[in-house]
């Protein structure tokens, strides 16, 4: 569904983009989050983007009850759900700080736009004081 998207594309660079991003502020902060939560929850945090396109649930809402069955089918444990879930439901609400799988998933999850590099910045909604315009990490 974000074939055609001209501005950032939730697709698997971007997913992978935030994964390696959260595990380097993870070591950064000493955070001790493991490795495997921090892929899947990154990995999935976006899954539910065509719910949003075809039925206009937000998507972090519909991530929520996408992965619930993804982690609930892969035997995570009932915390690890927990975490995963409340970091993915969480993740378009503003932090200022890295003390949680939250915290650092939506930092990465913005971080991870390269708008150094976007061949679309000038049509680009992002206020510019918010826009990538350097690299961090």
């Amino acid at each position: 569904m974000e074939k055609n998207r001209e501005f950032c594309k939730h697709d698997m660079q971007h997913f992978l983009d935030v994964a390696r991003l959260m595990y380097i502020i993870n070591l950064e902060n000493d955070l001790n989050l493991p490795k495997y939560i921090i892929y899947t929850t990154a990995l999935l945090h976006d899954i539910g983007r065509g719910e949003e396109y075809e039925n206009g649930i937000d998507h972090n809402i519909a991530s929520v009850h996408i992965a619930k069955k993804i982690l609930n089918e892969c035997k995570y444990d009932i915390k690890e759900i927990n975490e995963i879930l409340e970091a993915i439901g969480n993740h378009r609400n503003n932090t200022e700080s890295f003390n949680s799988l939250s915290d650092i998933l939506y930092k990465c999850d913005k971080l991870s736009r390269n708008c150094i590099n976007c061949s679309a910045i000038d049509k680009c909604k992002w206020p510019q004081d918010k826009q990538n315009l350097k690299i961090t990490y």
